[in-house]
């Protein structure tokens, strides 16, 4: 599965799940990450400067897009969405096949439905654990990327 799972948060508790409007009309898909801009989303992309946490579905389940569970069509300016907003939120990339080190730096990349971590360019990840290829990635947002850590 593509798209980041949220994993825990460092200073423990649960998630934060906020709504907000979509920014385009596009189809998001549950775990793409999300950024806001001029206080609408859309899909994050590298070197972002206030990214959220991952989608987690549409407010009303009429914005599912039939047959293709986890995808929302959305509509500029008008579809509401959810997404967690914790600033210290562990994300995990179950799609990524590379050993990695702590405190290395990655990217957000991929399209809607593939996104994942990157090889880094711009920093907006930093890793939390080492990992085998076999196992999930954790990261959490790099400081100054994060919506609410700017």
């Amino acid at each position: 599965m593509a798209g980041f799972i949220f994993a825990y948060n460092i200073s423990g508790g649960r998630p934060l799940i906020y709504e907000f409007t979509m920014k385009d009309t596009e189809t998001l898909t549950v775990g793409d990450l999300l950024n806001l801009e001029s206080n609408e989303v859309d899909l994050a992309a590298t070197n972002d400067a206030a990214m959220l946490g991952p989608l987690q579905g549409a407010a009303d389940p009429d914005d599912n897009v039939t047959g293709k569970p986890g995808s929302i069509s959305g509509t500029d300016s008008t579809t509401k969405v959810r997404a967690i907003v914790n600033a210290d939120a562990v994300l995990s990339d179950d799609s990524d096949a590379n050993a990695r080190l702590v405190g290395d730096p990655l990217d957000v990349g991929g399209a809607t439905g593939a996104q994942g971590v990157a090889a880094n360019s711009n920093t907006d990840f930093f890793i939390l654990k080492d990992s085998a290829a076999s196992e999930n990635t954790l990261v959490k947002i790099a400081n100054g990327e994060h919506w609410l850590n700017q």
